[in-house]
């Protein structure tokens, strides 16, 4: 629906919210259905991953082009800046919980298994070898889990993956600054610049996690410590995964003459949520990685 600046936008009735309710409830239902050993369960599961893909891509691609041929107004600019800010905010209470967790774990939980507040009898009559040390390489009933030899140490590859992401939110900046310049060629390599760096943070992620599981022991199964480590740093890497997947439409678009210095939010939408990848990482490498 075309639109003034000065009117109400109401767009057009859309099929793609069914589209993707349909997929969402086929993905979610065939998952339930696998974990109980139904056949068909994993294929309705495969099916609904495709519609909410294909949901995602039609959707958008749909408001980009109801965007390029100038349908919307300021008011549907406001609307796209608080829709994306909520949705920031939703993804900071998400890591929120994570840390939440790890700090459950670090500063009570492991404490009074080893004796700390009232819980002496804990600690003597039940695991009286038990030393609360955090990280926790030494479970209270080994037994039952995969003791690692060693932990990730700060210093090594989770530090060049914050120099990494670091000098990405600055190529980011970089190009956000030549594209309200409308300097299109600076606009391209800062994005390059930046996708670069995602693919090269998320390649040794992936190599960290090989040494981990290879060589460290270090695993899911390996207590508490093993499971928020790999809980909050595998998150966070699906977000990178998800922001360098969006950067690199942006460059697409970019490429195909998208945005100009008065209307660019795609642009700017990704550049917040890239943003809040960056300050969970370091979040993430003080708080797992370092103390």
């Amino acid at each position: 629906m075309q639109a003034s600046k000065e009117e109400y936008f109401i767009p057009d009735g859309s099929y793609w919210p069914i589209v993707g309710s349909i997929g969402m409830a086929s993905m979610l239902g065939g998952f339930a259905s696998s974990l109980h050993d139904n056949s068909l369960g994993t294929g309705i599961m495969v099916l609904g991953f495709g519609l909410i893909i294909f949901m995602v891509f039609g959707w958008m691609g749909q408001v980009v082009h109801e965007s390029e041929q100038g349908i919307y107004n300021k008011q549907v600019d406001r609307s796209f800046r608080m829709g994306m800010g909520w949705f920031i905010f939703s993804e900071v209470m998400f890591f929120a919980a994570f840390f939440g967790a790890l700090w459950y774990a670090r500063n009570l939980s492991v404490p009074w298994l080893g004796g700390s507040s009232n819980n002496a009898f804990t600690n003597t009559v039940l695991w009286p070898e038990f030393k609360s040390v955090w990280p926790l390489l030494q479970m209270p009933d080994a037994a039952n889990f995969t003791v690692p030899k060693a932990i990730i140490h700060a210093w090594e590859i989770p530090a060049i993956n914050t120099l990494c992401l670091l000098l990405s939110g600055a190529t980011l900046t970089w190009a956000h600054w030549a594209l309200l310049n409308n300097n299109r060629k600076q606009i391209i390599v800062g994005l390059i610049a930046t996708i670069a760096l995602g693919v090269i943070f998320l390649s040794l992620q992936v190599a960290e996690y090989a040494e981990a599981y290879q060589h460290l022991d270090l695993k899911l199964s390996s207590g508490i410590y093993g499971s928020t480590f790999f809980m909050l740093t595998g998150f966070h890497g699906l977000h990178v995964t998800l922001g360098t997947i969006m950067l690199i439409v942006i460059l697409m678009r970019v490429l195909r003459g998208h945005f100009n210095p008065d209307n660019h939010f795609g642009f700017e939408g990704v550049a917040w949520y890239w943003h809040f990848v960056d300050v969970v990482w370091l979040g993430l490498f003080i708080f797992v990685y370092w103390l």
